[in-house]
C-alpha cells in the first residue's frame, strides 16, 4: 500500500475491475476483425466497450467511499491529487513505452501504409506522459487514426478519469446528497438522450477517443454520469444481507451484457442507445451495489479477486500497444475471422496478461510505494 492510512478495499469490486479489463481485452480481439474484414459491426463483444463505463462508476464509488468523509481532517487539495497521480501515472508512462517500442517495431507505419519518423514519434512519447491529447491530423497523432494518445489508444479513458478526479475535488464532493442525486439525474438524461437520438452517428455510444464535438460531449457524459453515479452509491451504500456468489453472479452478467449482439433499429429511437443507457444508468449500478455487499468467503475466491484486481489497471494500459501488432498481423496475413486466427489471437491475450503482470511487480507497485513516501 502506498498510504498508511488506506482504507481496505471491496474485494470483490476488485475482482470485477479485473473480470471487466479482460473483457475489454477479448473485445479489442474482436475489434481487429471487424477493422482487418471491415465489417459493420464487431463479431460475438459488440458491447464490450461498456467496461468504460463500468470502470467509471466504479471509480466514483471507490473515490467516494475512500475520500469524501477525509476532506479537511487528513486530506488537502494537493494531497488529493498527489495520491490519485501516484495510483495512476506510473502506469500511464509505462503504457506510452510499450506503445512507442509497439510503434518502432512495426517501423512507424501509419494506418494508411505510410510512416511517420523518430522525432514525431518521441513527440508522441513525451505528450503521452504528459496527458497532453493530439488533434486528428496533427503531425504527433502518428498513426493516424484520428487518436487522443496515437501510441495507446485507450488513454483516453484516463484523460476523462483525471478530468472526473478534478471535478470531484473541485466540485462533486462538496455538493450535499440531495443535490448529487439530483446532478446524477440531469446526467443520467444527458447520457440517455445522446444514446437514444444516436448522436455519435452509428448507432453507438462508443465515443470519447478522439477530439471532435461528438466524441468530446459523448466522452464527458461517459465519464461525468457513471462517475457522479458511482459517488452519489459510496454515499448512500446500505450492504444487503445474506448475499452469496455476488462475484460470480456480477461476474457472469457483465460477460452476458458485453456479449448481446448489435440492436438494430434507430427510428423512432436508437434501440441500441437504449440497451446502452439501461446498462449503464441501471445494471451498472445494481451490479456495483451487489458486489459491495459480498464477501470472498474463501482463500481461493479472496486470491482471484486480489489477482484479477491487482492486474486490472496495468493489463488495461499495456494490452492495446499489443493489439495494434495483432492489427497490422491480421492486416497482412488477410486473417479475417477468428476461426482464421486464434492461436495468434490467443497468444496476443496471454502476452497482453504477462506483461500486465510483469509490469505491476517490477514496475508499477514498486514506483508507487517509493512515491508514496513524498505525496503524504
Amino acid at each position: 500500500m502506498a498510504f498508511s492510512d488506506s482504507k481496505p478495499h471491496y474485494a470483490l469490486l476488485d475482482g470485477l475491475r479485473g473480470v471487466a479489463s479482460l473483457l475489454v481485452v477479448w473485445y479489442h480481439v474482436f475489434e481487429g476483425f471487424q477493422f482487418a474484414g471491415n465489417k459493420p459491426v464487431i463479431d460475438y463483444v459488440n458491447h464490450g466497450y461498456l467496461a468504460v463505463d463500468f470502470f467509471f462508476i466504479l471509480s466514483g464509488f471507490v473515490i467516494g467511499y475512500a475520500y469524501d468523509d477525509r476532506w479537511g481532517k487528513s486530506l488537502t487539495l494537493g494531497g488529493f491529487f498527489r495520491r490519485r497521480l501516484v495510483r495512476l501515472h506510473p502506469m500511464v508512462v509505462m503504457g506510452a513505452v510499450v506503445g512507442a517500442v509497439s510503434f518502432l517495431l512495426t517501423g512507424m507505419e501509419r494506418w494508411d501504409g505510410t510512416h511517420s519518423t523518430l522525432l514525431l514519434t518521441t513527440l508522441a512519447l513525451l505528450c503521452s506522459w504528459l496527458m497532453i491529447p493530439a488533434l486528428p491530423g496533427m503531425p504527433r497523432e502518428v498513426r493516424g487514426n484520428g487518436e487522443m494518445f496515437p501510441l495507446n489508444g485507450p488513454c483516453w479513458s484516463l484523460f476523462f478519469e483525471y478530468v472526473g478526479n478534478v471535478l470531484y475535488a473541485l466540485f462533486i464532493r462538496r455538493l450535499p446528497t440531495r443535490a448529487l442525486a439530483w446532478l446524477s439525474a440531469l446526467l443520467c438524461c444527458g447520457l440517455a438522450w445522446f444514446a437514444v437520438t444516436n448522436q455519435s452517428g452509428y448507432g453507438s455510444i462508443g465515443v470519447g477517443w478522439t477530439i471532435d464535438a461528438v466524441n468530446v460531449l459523448g466522452g464527458t457524459l461517459r465519464m461525468l454520469c457513471p462517475f457522479t453515479l458511482g459517488v452519489l452509491l459510496s454515499r448512500v451504500f446500505n450492504p444487503l444481507q445474506g448475499v452469496r456468489g455476488a462475484f460470480w453472479i456480477c461476474a457472469i452478467a457483465l460477460f452476458v451484457l458485453f456479449h448481446v449482439p448489435f440492436i438494430e433499429g434507430g427510428s423512432p429511437f436508437c434501440l441500441n442507445g437504449v440497451f446502452e443507457s439501461v446498462c449503464i444508468i441501471l445494471i451498472f449500478p445494481a451490479l456495483v451495489w451487489l458486489a459491495a455487499s459480498g464477501r470472498t468467503t474463501d482463500r481461493n475466491s479472496t486470491r482471484i479477486c486480489r489477482f484479477l484486481g491487482d492486474i486490472s489497471f496495468p493489463l488495461y494500459i499495456v494490452h492495446y500497444p499489443l493489439m495494434y501488432v495483432f492489427y497490422m498481423w491480421l492486416f497482412k496475413s488477410e486473417k479475417y475471422t477468428f476461426t482464421d486466427a486464434w492461436p495468434m489471437a490467443l497468444a496476443t491475450m496471454v502476452c497482453s496478461i504477462a506483461l500486465a503482470w510483469l509490469c505491476l511487480k517490477f514496475y508499477d507497485e514498486p514506483v508507487r510505494k517509493w512515491l508514496g513516501k513524498f505525496a503524504g
